[in-house]
C-alpha cells in the first residue's frame, strides 16, 4: 500500500501525472525515514528538516501539516503494510501540484509515502570490504541548496553507476572548491588520532539526521575532540578511519581509500552510542 495525498491505495493502482512537477523539474523534496516497531526514529529531526527544505524550495505548507498529523500518516502505513513490529524504509516525498513550467502555477504540495521492510531493526556494523573513490566528473555546488534532500540527484546518480562500473563500494563527492563534501549516500566522518573531522554545511554537505545525532554524542565524550571542516582530499589517505552516516546503515566504515587501509575502532564505538540514542527516541 502506498499513501497518495491521504489516501491509502495498492501500489499497483497509486499514479502521478505525467506532468507532475517532481518528474518533470525535480520539484520535489523527500525524506528517508527509519521506522522500528511502529516507533518512528528521530521523528522530530526529520519533520523540521522536510519543513526546512520545503520553505527553501518556497513550497506552501498545508496547515495541516503538523508533526502529529504527519506522523499518523506513516504509522498509519507502516502497519498497513504489515510492519509495525519490524523494521521499515519509510519514504516522504512532497511535490509541487503541476501548472506552468519552470515558474510554477501553484505553490500548493502533494505528497506521497512509501514502506518497505528493512532486515534489522537496529544498526549492525557492516565489516566487510568496503572501497570507495573519489568522483571528480561533476562537483556539488557549496551552499545551502545542496544541504537539503531535493529531488536533483543526478550527482549522485552519475556517481553510483561511476562506482559500479569500477568496482568500487561508494564514491567522495567534492565540491567547486575541491572540498570532499560527503558520499554519495550520506555524510562523511575522518578519524586521526583523537580528532573526528566533518565537512561543514557551507561546504554543501547534506543536513544528515544521522550526523547531526553523531555530532551531539561526539561533543559528549572527552576523549575525542569534534571538528566541522573543509577536508581536502589529501587528508583522506592520511585517516586512521573513514566512516559514511545514514538513517538506514547507521555507520558505514570505510575499508580501503586507493592504497591506504583504514581500521573501524572508533566506528565501532559509535555505532553502539548511536544504537542507544536511537532506543532513547
Amino acid at each position: 500500500m502506498i499513501n497518495l495525498d491521504g489516501n491509502l491505495v495498492k501500489d499497483k493502482q497509486a499514479s502521478i501525472s505525467v506532468t507532475n512537477r517532481g518528474f518533470a523539474y525535480g520539484d520535489a523534496v523527500f525524506e528517508t525515514i527509519r521506522v522500528i516497531s511502529g516507533k518512528i526514529m528521530f521523528w522530530e529531526d526529520h519533520y523540521f528538516r522536510l519543513m526546512a527544505s520545503m520553505r527553501i524550495m518556497r513550497m506552501e505548507i498545508p496547515a495541516n501539516f503538523s508533526p502529529e498529523f504527519l506522523e499518523e500518516e506513516i504509522l498509519d502505513l507502516v502497519k498497513e503494510n504489515g510492519l509495525d513490529t519490524t523494521a521499515a524504509r519509510v519514504k516522504f516525498s512532497a511535490y509541487r501540484k503541476e501548472g506552468g513550467y519552470y515558474k510554477p502555477a501553484t505553490r500548493e504540495i502533494g505528497f506521497i509515502i512509501t514502506a518497505k521492510e528493512l532486515s534489522d531493526a537496529f544498526y549492525l556494523l557492516n565489516e566487510d570490504d568496503y572501497e570507495v573513490e573519489l568522483f571528480k566528473d561533476h562537483y556539488v555546488t557549496s551552499g545551502l541548496f545542496s544541504t537539503i534532500k531535493s529531488n536533483n540527484r543526478a550527482i549522485n546518480v552519475l556517481g553510483s553507476i561511476f562506482a559500479s562500473e569500477n568496482g568500487y563500494e561508494n564514491c567522495f563527492l567534492i565540491n567547486e572548491k575541491k572540498n570532499v563534501v560527503e558520499a554519495l549516500n550520506g555524510n562523511l566522518f575522518l578519524v586521526k588520532g583523537d580528532k573526528i573531522k566533518t565537512p561543514p554545511l557551507t561546504d554543501g554537505a547534506l543536513n544528515g539526521i544521522t550526523r547531526k545525532k553523531l555530532l551531539e554524542i561526539i561533543k559528549t565524550l572527552p576523549d575525542l575532540t569534534l571538528e566541522e571542516t573543509s577536508i581536502s582530499p589529501f587528508e583522506l589517505q592520511k585517516a586512521d578511519e573513514l566512516f559514511i552516516t545514514n538513517v538506514i546503515t547507521g555507520i558505514q566504515p570505510v575499508t580501503k581509500y586507493r592504497k591506504k587501509k583504514f581500521g573501524n575502532k572508533v566506528a565501532k564505538d559509535l555505532l553502539s552510542k548511536l544504537n542507544v540514542k536511537a532506543r532513547l527516541g
